[in-house]
């Protein structure tokens, strides 16, 4: 059985996380109907390649997750303009906790209060505050629909053609995702910032105003609030630093969750627990669904990292230089069964004849992977750089030879 779910994984191939392509299911659990959220999506967030799939480009409310969105932007918007995460930025009336939607989950951010984009950021990521998303945004943007058209720039520029914000913080309905989409972003979220998982997704608490936050006339009593990280399988799964979770009465329940477990590295996306279920309820079914599909796959799935062979340049056939670099098209990372890639490993190396002119980056073999019990993967083989036409002499010669090399072969 486990061989027919591993040729599966090889012939449908990997998912490239850059894309918003929707790509085949390749592993089903053995019961996804266990799973309360309408929309889930695993990933193997080192290689793309999707592991289980439930409804993933079903359109729903991201909620909270939004946050995540608002914080890549404004780090993204910091690191052009030259802004240190520690400098001291504006806390404009709208974004004060008073002046928030009723229900909102907040930082507490109020008149007179002194604070940091780092605070703010943590603001986001551990109590979800909706105030901490105005503020963000309203440094960075004229207004907060202003801000809404950069997020959404910017999950244009990732491919994400399903995903659309109308504003920061996720209250609002309109905003809209698919799970598959968000585990993409993700994705690339934690390949950009890595250092958010420590610094801002895993943090257990975050305490709110400190002293150093308020007046002078209020370090006496600074009114501190402790809030605790929402996200629960921080303390109960092991692995998991992040990211995020969110709650609308129109999308329901959502999580998206990492895990780090031996250098393999899953990223998880549930949408829509049931509201109905009510804030105790709702929030264990959705503690209890990322835990299930975290925990299968890692006990079916790995990431296997091997470094490349040495590929020799190969002989180029009417071209100006006679040879020609070649290089593997990603990194050397594949996601193989947990049982799979441990011992009698072994490459073949596959190379087409490659005629001038090429452009850099065209196909020009592939490399296949082995273990004792078959093929693990394989990667295209790309040329290194671009390949100029050769003389009419050169090209002459070169033609004469492979007429005659390819009637020897045919005999």
């Amino acid at each position: 059985m486990k061989k027919m779910f591993f040729l599966l994984l090889i012939f449908l191939g990997v998912f490239n996380v850059n894309s918003a392509e929707s790509p085949s299911v390749l592993y089903e659990p053995r019961t996804p109907a266990e799973l309360q959220a309408l929309s889930a999506v695993l990933l193997d967030a080192a290689t793309g390649v999707v592991l289980y799939a439930k409804n993933p480009d079903l359109p729903i409310s991201p909620a909270s997750l939004t946050k995540l969105m608002t914080i890549h932007v404004a780090q993204k918007e910091a690191a052009r303009r030259g802004i240190s995460v520690y400098d001291h930025v504006n806390i404009p009336k709208e974004s004060w906790a008073v002046n928030q939607p009723p229900r909102s989950s907040l930082m507490f951010l109020a008149q007179g209060q002194t604070v940091n984009l780092h605070e703010l950021f943590l603001g986001l990521a551990v109590p979800s505050g909706n105030d901490a998303a105005v503020a963000v945004a309203l440094n960075f943007a004229p207004s907060v629909d202003g801000f809404a058209v950069m997020m959404n720039d910017e999950a244009a520029a990732l491919g994400l053609s399903r995903t659309f914000f109308v504003e920061p913080s996720g209250i609002s309905e309109k905003n809209i995702t698919t799970a598959m989409e968000f585990a993409i972003f993700c994705t690339e979220y934690i390949k950009l910032h890595p250092e958010n998982l420590k610094e801002l997704h895993s943090v257990p608490e975050f305490a709110f105003p400190k002293i150093e936050n308020v007046t002078a006339a209020q370090r006496n009593k600074p009114g501190t609030i402790v809030q605790g990280n929402h996200i629960g399988l921080l303390k109960t799964f092991e692995g998991v630093d992040g990211l995020k979770t969110g709650y609308i009465d129109e999308a329901g329940y959502n999580i998206a969750l990492t895990a780090n477990r031996d250098g393999t590295r899953f990223v998880a996306v549930l949408l829509g627990v049931p509201a109905e279920l009510g804030s105790y309820w709702g929030s264990r079914a959705r503690d209890r669904d990322g835990r299930a599909l975290l925990a299968w796959g890692y006990e079916n799935f790995k990431t296997l990292r091997l470094p490349f062979p040495k590929l020799q340049p190969v002989r180029v056939w009417k071209g100006k230089n006679k040879y020609a670099g070649i290089v593997p098209k990603g990194p050397p990372v594949w996601t193989v069964m947990l049982d799979r890639g441990n011992d009698d490993l072994r490459w073949e190396i596959e190379t087409f004849n490659l005629t001038a002119p090429q452009t850099a980056g065209a196909q020009i073999g592939i490399i296949h992977l082995y273990d004792g019990e078959g093929k693990l993967g394989q990667m295209e083989i790309l040329t290194e750089s671009e390949i100029d036409k050769g003389g009419f002499f050169r090209s002459l010669w070169d033609s004469i030879v492979m007429l005659f090399t390819n009637k020897n072969n045919k005999k």
